[in-house]
C-alpha cells in the first residue's frame, strides 16, 4: 500500500493526480479507482495497477 498527497482531482472531469509520498512519482487517478472521495491535498494510501497510458493509483482511500 503506497501513501501519498493528491496533488490535483477535478470532480467534474473525474480525475487527479496522487503524488507518491516515498518516491515523488506522481500518478493518474480516476474516480472509478476512488473508494472514499478526495480533493486537493488530502493524504491518501493507494495500490498501483497497469493502465493504458502506465501506472495508475486504484483503491484510493484517504488516511
Amino acid at each position: 500500500m503506497n501513501k501519498g498527497i493528491v496533488k490535483f482531482f477535478n470532480n467534474s472531469k473525474g480525475f487527479g493526480f496522487i503524488k507518491d509520498q516515498d518516491s515523488e512519482k506522481e500518478y493518474f487517478v480516476h474516480v472509478n479507482g476512488l473508494v472514499d472521495q478526495i480533493k486537493e491535498d488530502d493524504e491518501v494510501t493507494f495500490e498501483l495497477e497497469e493502465g493504458r497510458k502506465g501506472l495508475n493509483a486504484v483503491n484510493v482511500k484517504r488516511a
